[in-house]
């Protein structure tokens, strides 16, 4: 996953972008403050942080590998924000004893859950990282983009063997440890004591098509990104993503408290 501002990486981050860029702004007016505290749980070297830092947030990226934090201190340098990004190395199980507990008003939780031992634990710890009104963002490898990809590989008996598999992996040589079904994730979430805001599927299309008809296709990019983001919020395609994306809110924040508002103004 690349820098979401770049176009060719765009497609593999702008669903998840748009929906965190949207969660950001209700967060600023609802708490009145333009910079929000923001813990990047696996942030690597900083795919999300250092956009997420240019747009004036601070943000506190944990990561257990010094190699992730090293290029993250390097790009925080040469994107101008190294004083708002701070890395440290650490992982999800012992995620206290490198960040605040209930101290952060967004914590993002990418490509994380696939690897951790105990699914639930972590994001129960994610959840515990937020400040009373909070918003977590959660994204894991989808089991239907797998089982469809390794398919239309021709690979059917992996394809059949990650659809049976416990944790979705369709063989020894599988790089990811473990997928989810968008039930599977938004249970964790639930589980864990907030309320699934959205749930939307990640690059339902963009790891099936040929890169080359992509790249030389006149205007292919902007139509596929336009496909990807009118296929990510309709449940016939979370099935079938490559990933999923799961946006978690506290009971006071999000839309339906807005709705709520909104009702009692009416009433009143």
């Amino acid at each position: 996953m690349s820098d979401p501002m770049r176009p060719r990486a765009s497609l593999r981050t702008a669903v998840v972008w748009e929906v965190l860029q949207d969660a950001l702004d209700r967060r600023v007016k609802a708490t009145g403050r333009e910079s929000l505290d923001v813990l990047d749980t696996g942030g690597g070297s900083g795919n999300f942080a250092v956009p997420v830092a240019r747009l004036g947030h601070r943000v506190t990226v944990v990561d257990p590998s010094p190699n992730a934090l090293f290029a993250l201190e390097r790009r925080t340098a040469e994107a101008g924000v190294a004083d708002r990004v701070k890395g440290v190395q650490g992982d999800a199980h012992g995620l206290f004893d490198v960040a605040e507990r209930g101290g952060y008003d967004v914590v993002l939780c990418h490509g994380v859950l696939e690897y951790v031992d105990d699914p639930a634990e972590g994001v129960r710890n994610a959840v515990a990282a937020l400040r009373a009104e909070g918003v977590l963002s959660l994204l894991a490898a989808g089991l239907g983009g797998a089982v469809l990809a390794r398919a239309l590989a021709g690979h059917f008996k992996e394809a059949r063997q990650a659809l049976d598999d416990p944790n979705g992996r369709w063989g020894t040589g599988d790089p990811v440890p473990r997928r989810f079904t968008a039930e599977q994730l938004t249970g964790l979430v639930e589980a864990a004591g907030l309320r699934v805001g959205a749930v939307h599927g990640v690059r339902v299309f963009a790891d099936l098509v040929p890169g080359v008809l992509v790249d030389t296709e006149p205007g292919a990019l902007e139509a596929l990104l336009k496909l990807e983001e009118a296929a990510a919020e309709l449940p016939a395609f979370h099935s079938v993503a490559t990933q999923l994306h799961v946006l978690g809110e506290t009971g006071g924040t999000g839309a339906t408290a807005d709705a709520a508002e909104a009702d009692g103004a009416v009433e009143a």
